[in-house]
């Protein structure tokens, strides 16, 4: 009951904060207010300075450091005049998450303070490279590393503090975050983007990656979330049976927000927007509380940042309202968990978007180039792919019947599909290609619908929706970098192979045209087992796309051996996203990172059942005997006629007490045989099967034991109190 008086005083608490950070009038008069962007710039350095950051950013041109130090001056001078005391590095360590280390403007000189910011500060910082993931690229008593501003995302300021966005590599210059090969891997794709553009126009010298990220989550009652320890420790619910009533009805989909909700959504926008974050959707996703926000797309490297400050954001702002943001791909068994949609697109220096086929897509050479190079560089590389995004958290959800299916397939509406066929079979393709629907007449009142040319398959991990692709299958907690510069780099390879092709067909006296639609052709055959227009949650499909060569991710340490895959380690290496041992770091992390949260998860369900479960179970147990004692003292030999339902509830739940504590006592000892292999890639495989195998037998009876304790005496908020406000 002391959960529930909590949870009315915050409520209170938060109709008192409700508007802490809502700003008046429309968004465009505060929007960005936080951002020093190049067009503030200009008032905070001379033209020299400015024409340099601005060459950064455009043009991707190297800044002269000889500049940095009226650049920082600059800056120092605009952050002040915005409140802020410190400046930060913020960079992105193999985390899943961002990682900031504040030092103060202030200065002392002959006994005057005074604020001080140089450009060595600016360029460069130092934290410590031996406490962060490194997978053997540095030794624990090797401690130095450089974080280094990176000026394609712009400085900010937030919470007082000038945060500046960096990369961060180790003292012998390897990787040690996930900005770096993103940014390599976006060099690599314009280089190779290029090269096939200007095959048709020789005008583009450079081809970017748009990005817009998706953001699903959870939100609990911060009272209930606190008294939920695998909640605070894990981010997910180790135990718990699901709530009679929980997403089978649709009523949440799309229905209207919860008052609380929307206060705190409000609340967050307008932080979001001061810092520049186009936020445009948010609505209630599928799952109880769990709800979705949605920018409008930008440059990939920013849309990363702020998808990575948008979390932070959304975490600062739900205390003021007493809520807590859940992040994890699977919080609750049973619902919905949570992803990030990432709707990828290349767009020329010029503006042209390259995946956009406009009317007639089969005249239209450039986009089916791009479209077949695509194609064939997610046919190749699915297994890849789709091991990108296995994490311990997004594992509870891959293949679950829910987005995404743990097998990569590519959708491409009926429209293209149909093109596509007939390209593969050498026939005439018709000129106009258009939707069999012209229009849906409803009532008279209603204004007529124009469907677009094809429906849209929301099973599909890689979907084409127009003119971009959504990746549906990246993790709500994880860092888009980690799966994006994966994505940029198969991408890229595969056209630098398409240009080559064309290239020897011309030699061999085909004209540019015939050369390029026989490479399509080419790429589209080989890639035909990748593209399916049917349901992905299927277990049809799941057969099919075993017999068409696709592998499924089904075990998550054993899907990371294809980074040891000679052809992987040689597609970064040769684009120079990743060099051999960063490959193998990234391996080596990804093994370990997966141990300890397993570790973590079997510890807690372990400590939950035997401080929380059993004990409460034990209890209502020795009341039961006690009732069961008080009826045969009055009925005696008969008392069985009157407590029958006692004695079989005392059966049930002395076999479950049984059995949770057996079964937590054979997960110890599975923990500890798998802590005893000394290769992290060998006990990952071990603690993926045993352990985890073991946990699912603990998580079955605790959760019957919840179903049979009285509910006065249950230690745990349950999931209908924790999903529904």
């Amino acid at each position: 009951m002391a959960i529930f008086r909590q949870r009315a005083l915050n409520e209170a608490a938060m109709h008192k904060t409700s508007r802490f950070y809502e700003e008046k009038g429309p968004v465009s008069k505060y929007f960005g207010t936080n951002v020093l962007d190049l067009e503030k710039m200009r008032n905070y350095m001379s033209q020299q300075a400015y024409d340099a950051v601005q060459a950064a950013v455009r043009y991707g041109a190297k800044l002269d450091r000889s500049m940095s130090d009226e650049i920082a001056a600059g800056m120092k001078e605009w952050a002040i005049e915005m409140g802020a005391t410190h400046y930060t590095h913020l960079f992105q360590p193999l985390t899943d998450s961002t990682a900031e280390k504040h030092e103060a403007f202030i200065s002392v000189r002959d006994g005057n303070a005074f604020e001080k910011f140089n450009g060595s500060a600016l360029v460069q910082q130092e934290p410590d490279a031996s406490s962060f993931p490194t997978g053997g690229l540095r030794n624990t008593f090797e401690a130095r590393g450089y974080s280094a501003w990176d000026p394609s995302s712009p400085v900010f300021v937030m919470d007082g503090t000038l945060c500046i966005p960096s990369v961060f590599v180790s003292y012998t210059g390897e990787a040690l975050d996930t900005k770096v090969p993103d940014l390599k891997s976006m060099h690599a794709l314009s280089e190779a983007a290029v090269k096939v553009v200007n095959l048709f126009d020789d005008s583009v010298a450079a081809v970017g990656v748009n990005l817009g990220i998706e953001q699903e989550y959870f939100l609990v009652d911060e009272a209930l979330y606190n008294a939920r320890p695998d909640l605070m420790l894990c981010g997910r619910t180790v135990i718990g049976h699901t709530s009679a009533k929980d997403q089978q009805l649709e009523d949440h989909y799309f229905g209207a927000i919860p008052s609380r909700v929307s206060s705190f959504m409000k609340d967050f926008e307008s932080e979001a927007y001061k810092l520049g974050i186009l936020l445009q959707t948010r609505h209630n996703e599928v799952a109880p509380n769990q709800f979705e926000c949605a920018p409008l797309y930008c440059e990939a490297t920013k849309a990363i940042d702020q998808n990575m400050m948008l979390m932070i954001i959304m975490q600062k702002v739900a205390e003021k309202h007493h809520l807590k943001v859940i992040f994890h791909e699977k919080p609750f068994d049973g619902v919905n968990g949570s992803g990030k949609h990432c709707n990828w697109s290349l767009v020329t220096d010029s503006g042209v978007n390259l995946l956009s086929p406009g009317k007639t897509p089969t005249k239209n050479l450039q986009f089916l180039s791009f479209y077949a190079s695509v194609l064939r560089a997610v046919h190749r590389h699915h297994f890849l792919l789709m091991t990108s995004v296995a994490t311990l958290s997004n594992s509870y959800r891959l293949g679950g019947g829910e987005a995404p299916p743990a097998v990569m397939s590519v959708f491409s509406g009926s429209t293209l599909y149909e093109v596509f066929r007939s390209i593969m079979n050498m026939a005439d393709v018709k000129e106009n290609v258009s939707s069999s629907l012209e229009s849906i007449r409803i009532v008279n009142s209603i204004p007529e619908i124009f469907p677009d040319n094809t429906d849209r398959n929301r099973t599909s991990p890689f979907a084409f929706t127009g003119n971009r692709f959504e990746f549906r299958a990246v993790g709500s907690s994880q860092n888009v970098a980690s799966s994006v510069y994966v994505l940029n780099s198969v991408v890229a390879e595969s056209l630098n192979e398409f240009r080559a092709e064309v290239d020897k067909l011309e030699a061999m006296g085909e004209d540019r045209a015939s050369a390029v639609m026989s490479v399509v052709r080419k790429f589209i055959t080989e890639s035909k087992d990748i593209m399916f227009e049917g349901n992905g949650y299927s277990k049809e499909w799941e057969a099919e796309a075993e017999a068409r060569g696709l592998k499924a991710v089904k075990n998550v340490p054993e899907a990371y051996e294809v980074y040891h895959d000679a052809r992987t380690i040689e597609m970064f290496d040769v684009l120079g996203v990743l060099a051999p041992n960063e490959v193998e770091a990234r391996f080596e992390i990804l093994n370990e990172t997966y141990v300890k949260k397993l570790q973590i998860e079997a510890r807690v369900m372990g400590d939950m059942c035997l401080n929380h479960v059993i004990p409460a179970a034990v209890k209502y147990q020795n009341i039961l005997i006690e009732n069961v004692k008080g009826v045969k003292d009055i009925f005696g030999e008969d008392f069985m006629t009157y407590c029958s339902s006692e004695v079989a509830a005392l059966k049930k739940i002395s076999m479950y007490i049984n059995d949770v504590s057996s079964y937590v006592e054979a997960l110890v000892e599975a923990r500890k045989k798998a802590n005893r292999i000394e290769d992290i890639s060998e006990r990952a495989k071990v603690y993926s099967h045993e352990v985890k195998d073991m946990m699912d037998k603990v998580r079955e009876s605790a959760d019957q034991l919840e179903m049979l304790i009285d509910d006065e005496m249950w230690p745990l908020p349950k999931y209908r109190e924790l999903l529904f406000f």
